[in-house]
């Protein structure tokens, strides 16, 4: 899978928050990150219209 960059503003605060969450489940604020938006786009049910869109 080809991983896009991408610029993200966000909150000092919230990036604090996810930069201490990361840390504590050893991950890079990075990964962490995307592992949060995987979490959400499971709990929504959209990654398999994802999925698809990808074929």
């Amino acid at each position: 899978m080809a991983k896009k960059p991408f610029a993200l503003r966000i909150d000092e605060k919230m990036m604090q928050a996810v930069e201490k969450w990361a840390e504590d489940e050893f991950r890079s604020t990075n990964g962490q990150i995307e592992w949060i938006i995987y979490e959400a786009l499971k709990k929504a049910k959209r990654l398999q219209k994802l999925k698809d869109q990808d074929s």
